[in-house]
Parts: structure tokens; C-alpha cells; sequence
């Protein structure tokens, strides 16, 4: 299916948002709960799927393409956004946690571009949002993604969201990045995906870094985040109220003297 062509504009630097125009009937399909504005005008629609394999599909394809982003953690349903009005209209939507949102125009990169589960956030009509396994037992014990990541597929564009700040490697043929397993953002297609232990005692055990990191090996276009959700999640969890109200001590050696002169206290 040949998915539609619309036009876009990406807003804010830290917590950005991408503003899509449609043309009248021109659809975009979006993760539920990424919504943030839309002209009146447009119809919102829930589907099974991505909506790639909603026209003579037939009740089986339906299911087959919902089944596949389970097997990613998504939800069995994504939601299309129609524009039923006469002219341009326009609809936005923003990014779950503080970083980047990265245009994917997948017509440039040979129809398919792999990316870390969760990380989808909204395409054109068409593009297929399907599942990639993992073909190397190491990769999926330790890749830190599993055996399964996304794997989008079509002619059109698609928007995934980073963390933190975003860099972009073009690879030569042979040419190797190593990468912390969770700072993978995505990859096109011709990239070699594997796992290498890090090795030795010192650096496994205390390095603080895990055991593995991935290896991407060229040629291809390589997307890193600087900030996974993971790590983002940890610290919050780590400077959470311990029990019975105390959290940690953000005056270091001054303790309790420390929180008093922080400014975030509560009487």
C-alpha cells in the first residue's frame, strides 16, 4: 500500500512536538495517548493495528498485524486521524518524555527502518508497523530490546521519539559503533545488529555500564539517544522518598543541614 503523503513541521527543543498536515482525506495513524492538538474538522478513528492492512485484508489479517505489536508491549489498537474537511487541516502530537522526535522518511532509507520498541509515534497512512526478531540468541538475551524491536515498513514518513540529545552515525561498509544497549535508537536496515561482552572482571562487575554493549556494523544510518527512558526512570526511582518520607540526601555530606538549604522544602 502506498501510504500518503503529508506534510510536517517539528516545534520545541527539549519537549517537542510534530504538527502533520492533511490534505483532504489524507490520514495519519498515531500510538494511543500521543495526541496533543487537532483542527476541528478532523475525524478520529480507532483500528486494529496500523491500519496498513485494514482495506481486503479480511478478519485474519486484522488480527495478524494487532498480534504483532503486542509482541512489542503496544496496545492491539492505534488511532487514524482523518481530515474530512475541504481544505488543509492540521493535527499534533507530542513526545512522551523530554528529548528529540526523529522524521523517518522511509522512501530514502529502502523502505525499512528498525527501531526499540516503544519508540513509534505516529506515520502516514500505509506505513506498516510490524515486529523484527532477533536472529542471534546473544543478541536477544542481552540486547537489552529482547528478541523483538519494530520494525517500520512503507513509502512514507513515520516519527519516532528519542531521549535526550539525538546523534546520527552514517556508517561506512565495515565501519563499527559500539553502543550502550538502551541508547539505541534505530537503525536502517542493511545495519548489522549484534551483542559483545564487554569482558574483564573489574569492568563487569564494578564499571557500573553492564556486562554487554551492542555493536552496529556498517554501512547504514545509525540514530543514538543520550538519555533511554530506562536510565531517565532509574534516577527517579533512586531520589524517590524512601520509607517512612525521607528520600536522598541532595546535600551530600551535609545530610539533613543539605535539604534545609535547597529551597524544596515544605513546612
Amino acid at each position: 500500500m502506498q501510504a500518503h503523503e503529508i506534510d510536517y513541521q517539528i516545534f520545541g527543543e527539549e519537549m517537542q512536538y510534530v504538527e502533520i498536515e492533511l490534505d483532504p482525506q489524507e490520514i495519519v495513524v498515531a500510538e494511543a495517548g500521543s495526541f496533543m492538538m487537532m483542527d476541528n474538522g478532523i475525524q478520529m478513528e480507532t483500528i486494529f493495528g496500523d491500519g496498513s492492512e485494514q482495506q481486503g485484508s479480511g478478519l485474519f489479517g486484522k488480527l495478524l498485524s494487532a498480534g504483532k505489536r503486542v509482541l512489542t508491549g503496544e496496545s492491539l489498537f492505534m488511532t487514524a486521524y482523518i481530515n474530512q474537511n475541504y481544505g488543509k487541516s492540521k493535527v499534533s502530537f507530542a513526545a512522551p518524555y523530554p528529548g528529540k522526535i526523529v522524521a523517518i522518511d522511509l522512501a530514502q532509507f529502502g523502505g525499512r527502518f528498525i527501531c526499540q520498541k516503544s519508540s513509534f509515534l505516529c506515520a502516514a497512512k500505509g506505513v506498516s508497523v510490524g515486529i523484527e526478531f532477533s536472529k542471534k540468541l546473544g543478541r536477544g538475551l542481552f540486547g537489552g530490546e529482547g528478541f523483538i524491536m519494530e520494525k517500520l515498513e512503507g513509502d512514507g514518513m513515520a516519527f519516532v521519539h528519542s531521549g535526550g540529545t539525538l546523534a546520527k552515525r552514517e556508517l561506512a561498509a565495515g565501519e563499527i559503533l559500539k553502543v550502550d544497549t538502551g541508547c539505541i535508537v534505530g537503525f536502517t536496515k542493511d545495519v548489522d545488529y549484534d551483542i559483545e561482552f564487554i569482558g574483564g572482571i573489574k569492568n563487569t562487575f564494578f564499571g557500573g555500564e553492564g556486562m554487554f554493549f551492542a555493536t552496529l556494523r556498517g554501512p547504514g544510518t545509525v540514530y543514538v539517544q543520550s538519555l533511554p527512558f530506562s536510565r531517565l526512570a532509574d534516577r527517579i526511582i533512586a531520589s524517590a522518598p524512601r520509607a517512612g518520607g525521607s528520600s536522598r540526601e541532595e546535600g551530600s555530606i551535609l545530610g539533613g543541614l543539605g535539604n534545609l538549604l535547597d529551597g524544596d522544602n515544605s513546612f
